[in-house]
């Protein structure tokens, strides 16, 4: 197993829950937890962040199938190809090209049970860790 402080090691930076009411999870995380909103989109999904980790809170389309709740989570890696024929090797498909214009993720790619999960090599938006924004 590689150290935790490895630079190129995948981190877990990125958390998204579907939420109805967004703009009120947002006051809740940011004024419980001091969490930092960085970013609305125009549909009412608002992403915060406490300068390590960043939440989506994504908003809820009443005539959509997608539940309220969790929804994925993502890795910042050093490398989406290598990290890509790591899954393909394991027996995953290959992670999907995310076609959006949100800069967050680069690819979508799905879990042994069918967990959804990002995969990013230029991170989620939002504060950075001070190690990271440091060049660490």
């Amino acid at each position: 197993m590689s150290d935790a402080s490895t630079p190129d090691r995948p981190k877990l930076r990125h958390l998204a829950i579907v939420a109805r009411d967004p703009e009120k999870l947002a006051e809740f995380y940011s004024g419980i937890f001091e969490m930092e909103l960085f970013h609305r989109d125009p549909d009412g999904s608002c992403f915060l962040s406490d300068g390590y980790l960043t939440l989506a809170l994504i908003k809820h389309q009443l005539d959509g199938d997608t539940p309220a709740g969790m929804n994925h989570f993502g890795f910042h890696v050093a490398d989406t190809s290598g990290i890509s024929a790591a899954l393909v090797a394991s027996g995953a498909d290959e992670p999907a090209e995310r076609f959006t214009n949100r800069p967050f993720a680069e690819y979508r790619a799905i879990d042994p049970e069918g967990n959804w999960f990002d995969l990013s090599a230029h991170g989620f938006g939002g504060p950075r860790p001070a190690a990271e924004a440091d060049g660490a």
